[in-house]
């Protein structure tokens, strides 16, 4: 991982992002603060510190069966561009891999 942020309040972490060259490697947060903006900003701010070029994609993987995440970053502007049957560690878990330009 080359960066990571998170976003904090006063009672601690609320998630996290992290990424290498112009890749998302990930994004968590606690479930107890979905859809309040914190992913939205989390994403956009990395998405804003990648290095350049600036007008080369972005991209990042999700797993195909977490659907929230999939709209999540469909509505980020991210299209899916493949498929892998296997994650990264060669399981039975498809990956959707997806780029926003």
């Amino acid at each position: 991982m080359q960066h990571i942020w998170m976003a904090t309040d006063d009672d601690g972490p609320l998630g996290f992002v992290g990424s290498r060259e112009r890749s998302i490697e990930m994004l968590f947060l606690d479930p107890a603060v979905f859809r309040r903006g914190i992913g939205t900003a989390l994403l956009q701010h990395a998405c804003a510190c990648l290095p350049p070029p600036d007008d080369a994609p972005v991209r990042l993987d999700v797993n195909e069966a977490n659907e929230p995440a999939l709209r999540f970053y469909l509505a980020q502007g991210f299209a899916v561009i493949g498929r892998s049957p296997l994650d990264g560690d060669g399981r039975p878990y498809p990956l959707l891999h997806l780029e926003k330009h």
